[in-house]
């Protein structure tokens, strides 16, 4: 594959980012899909809409805002999508280093993202590939019944906390879900979500024979 990452613009690269959305997570339902619209207006105000291209075919998209907690700011990534066969190829990864470098214009030092908090594969490239921190236990995130999310937040600086004391979480896997039986998921999700009520970060998720095994540090001082 022959990858170029960089900025989409016009409206047939926003809509074919809006087409590609829709055709990664099969959404079908008109109020799930990305206006192209939108995307226009976040090109244009300190946004992030940017493109993998396969010899000139679309085949990753991702996009997200600035953002503000505390007077603080933060990028936003709302969403990234990989079409099927470039899966693997590390799009992702070059899709978020590049929404990093379009944060860090902005004046922003971190950027923030959800993720399922039982997709193993997910929680892999959160916190072993990029190196981020899971700093908040969103429940039912979307309102619709099964939409658990947790926060994450990156360091854009490349700052590595101190090491302090952990503890953790231990849940059954089938290798690509932890807790995939309701009584052991309601079971994991009662222990994440105290973990980060104590004041606990989830720095990584690892699989230790059948078990997934989820490793809390404490909040930075």
């Amino acid at each position: 594959m022959e990858i170029e990452v960089r900025d989409l613009a016009g409206l047939g690269e926003w809509s074919a980012a809006s087409a590609l959305y829709r055709s990664v997570f099969g959404y079908v339902e008109p109020e799930f899909g990305v206006s192209p619209r939108l995307l226009a207006a976040l090109h244009e105000n300190s946004g992030s809409v940017i493109g993998a291209f396969d010899r000139g075919e679309l085949v990753g998209f991702c996009y997200g805002f600035t953002a503000v907690e505390d007077g603080v700011i933060y990028h936003y990534s709302q969403a990234a999508a990989v079409a099927a066969r470039a899966q693997g190829a590390g799009v992702g990864r070059r899709l978020k280093f590049a929404q990093a470098e379009a944060a860090r214009r902005t004046g922003a030092r971190t950027m923030r993202w959800t993720f399922d908090p039982y997709a193993l594969r997910n929680a892999h490239f959160n916190f072993a590939v990029l190196g981020a921190t899971a700093i908040r236990f969103l429940p039912d995130y979307y309102d619709d019944g099964s939409s658990d999310r947790v926060l994450v937040s990156w360091d854009l600086s490349g700052h590595v906390p101190a090491p302090s004391r952990s503890d953790e979480v231990v849940a059954p896997s089938d290798g690509r879900w932890s807790a995939p039986d309701p009584p052991d998921r309601v079971t994991l999700r009662a222990a994440l979500i105290e973990r980060f009520r104590a004041g606990g970060r989830l720095v990584e998720v690892t699989r230790r024979g059948e078990q997934a095994v989820y490793k809390f540090r404490e909040a930075d001082r």
